[in-house]
């Protein structure tokens, strides 16, 4: 198989064995933006998936280079929890002129966390789910970048395990905005009291996760990171026409992020 084109929102495409065809686009009400969900860059994709002319892991690479430069640290090394944020991990220590090391491996032979019954459970499994690389980093002071914290359960025993084997300093850069609105889009998000966002303790979230510091990327550094290739690519003079039949106006829903949502809700 080999990636043809994306299917453009509202647009109904017949394909057969002699081509592709557009049946018909269902035009945006008044030409408003698209809304198209953010979270798909963040961590809900694969990262060789392609979105609006850009893939994921290229997104995601810039918005750690955008997390080092808005959340630089005094550290030695950078590295992630394996491997959804390794993207952004790279991105932040290219950056910073730093290393990347690894620290953690996976343990193939365990389960998934998710699906323990209780949070005591999955935070055993997650200590379990990882072998620790202890002579890359003890004595060192680290980085670890993840992709989003959303409750805060799985961050804090990783940084248990990793002072525990020896790490100097530990240091959170989350290369995501802080969730605190539910998604009514179709996004399973946990409940607003759930997310630690919207918590008492996320006032003072190093201590409560255990880390030196956490810091989150922007909502602005998030959005630039996104549409950055896509500005570009619709400045080339020589496809602005073809781009801009094609795209329309650049647009992402940020509801969960922000709590603005891309339509009215009705109740």
């Amino acid at each position: 198989s080999r990636y043809y084109r994306e299917v453009l929102p509202g647009e109904i495409v017949k394909i057969s064995r002699y081509d592709v065809q557009t049946l018909d686009v269902v035009p945006r009400p008044e030409g408003d933006p698209s809304a198209f969900c953010i979270f798909e860059y963040v961590y809900f994709a694969r990262p060789d998936s392609i979105f609006e002319g850009q893939m994921v892991y290229s997104v995601r690479r810039r918005c750690g280079q955008q997390l080092a430069i808005e959340a630089p640290v005094e550290a030695d090394l950078v590295s992630t929890v394996p491997e959804s944020a390794t993207p952004a991990a790279l991105g932040y220590a290219q950056k910073c002129g730093l290393p990347y090391v690894e620290v953690l491996c996976k343990n193939r032979y365990v389960g998934r966390t998710f699906i323990q019954p209780n949070m005591r459970l999955r935070q055993l499994g997650v200590a379990k789910k990882f072998g620790v690389l202890s002579d890359n980093f003890k004595g060192k002071r680290v980085v670890i970048i993840d992709d989003s914290i959303v409750r805060g359960n799985t961050i804090s025993p990783i940084i248990k395990l990793l002072r525990e084997s020896g790490a100097k300093e530990v240091h959170i850069r989350v290369a995501s905005p802080p969730i605190k609105f539910p998604c009514y889009m179709g996004i399973n998000i946990p409940t607003k009291e759930e997310l630690i966002a919207n918590r008492p303790e996320f006032h003072d979230l190093a201590n409560y996760i255990g880390a030196d510091s956490v810091v989150y990327l922007s909502v602005e550094g998030l959005v630039s990171s996104v549409q950055e290739s896509i500005k570009a690519r619709q400045e080339n003079e020589n496809s602005l026409k073809t781009q801009k039949s094609r795209l329309g106006k650049i647009g992402h829903c940020t509801a969960c992020l922000t709590g603005e949502y891309p339509v009215e809700l009705e109740w």
